[in-house]
């Protein structure tokens, strides 16, 4: 069973020319609403491939029912919600621009109720972005922990971010996240590195980069028609997790989450177009060879 904790929200994705400056503006060519939340879309990845999975996250009365509920339930994903009655499910406005640039808005509703939530201690548990302060409670209490501080790596104080780090096993990041990190910490990229059993850095379109056993590797993107990029950092680690316990090594992993996020940015909205184990096999092999059985456990 992976455990994922984080946001559940709804996503207003807006396409625009270009991304304004402040005090001025653009408008808005085309604006669809899908289900979203860095911690559901990697739950949803992880359920679409076929894992157990179980998502700790906060709703509104608003979902209770709702469409993304049933969809929820048709997946096979386990609930461990914290209800809270007077607040809207969390809520992202996004904006993407003609190079593919992107900025988001985020409306935290019910999830703030995470800053007086009782944090488990879980087996194997991936935290998405959530509070910081109850992140920092799971990854104390936790037996293994993969960490994605996600645009919310901002509200992290530098103590808050060593906690976890300190705690991690496994961190996910893209660039712009590595950077702040560094500068929250005080530290260089290579002692962020040292800190944790097995790093991934992302590059969007440039691909991602595997550190682990004092080794480097890059594992290029594979080449599909980008119609929108949001979800495709969510779907990489639902690909790496699904794998990963399955017992492939984190190289693999990787190359796993390459194609399952390839699936994703072919299509607007982070779970419109997940695939299963065996679509994400098949286009595994036509760019990175047979996915032989794994070998054992991941290290």
């Amino acid at each position: 069973m992976i455990h994922i904790v984080g946001h559940t929200a709804i996503d207003h994705i807006s396409r625009v020319p270009h991304l304004p400056k402040a005090n001025c503006s653009t408008h808005i060519t085309d604006r669809q609403i899908y289900f979203g939340g860095g911690a559901s879309n990697i739950a949803a990845g992880i359920a679409m491939l076929g894992e157990q999975v179980t998502l700790h996250s906060c709703i509104g009365q608003d979902f209770s029912g709702s469409d993304y509920d049933r969809w929820m339930h048709r997946l096979g994903i386990h609930q461990e919600f914290f209800m809270v009655p007077d607040a809207h499910t969390p809520t992202a406005f996004m904006f993407t621009d003609d190079n593919g640039d992107q900025m988001t808005f985020f409306e935290w509703g019910a999830s703030r109720a995470f800053a007086t939530a009782e944090a488990p201690g879980l087996p194997l548990v991936h935290m998405a972005t959530a509070d910081p302060v109850f992140n920092c409670k799971v990854a104390e209490r936790s037996e293994f922990v993969s960490f994605d501080p996600g645009q919310d790596v901002f509200w992290y104080t530098r103590e808050q971010l060593g906690s976890i780090i300190d705690n991690a096993n496994i961190l996910f990041a893209n660039q712009h996240e590595v950077r702040q990190m560094c500068e929250t910490l005080g530290i260089t990229r290579e002692t962020l590195i040292g800190k944790v059993d097995t790093a991934i850095f992302t590059m969007s379109g440039d691909g991602s980069t595997l550190y682990t056993g004092g080794k480097e590797y890059f594992i290029p993107v594979v080449p599909v028609k980008l119609a929108d990029p949001t979800g495709a950092g969510d779907s990489y680690r639902a690909g790496f997790l699904s794998a990963y316990v399955r017992g492939y090594p984190p190289l693999t992993c990787c190359k796993v989450g390459t194609v399952t996020a390839s699936f994703v940015v072919e299509h607007v909205g982070c779970q419109t177009h997940l695939p299963d184990w065996n679509l994400m096999q098949a286009r595994y092999r036509q760019n990175f060879g047979i996915l032989e059985d794994p070998p054992g456990k991941g290290v």
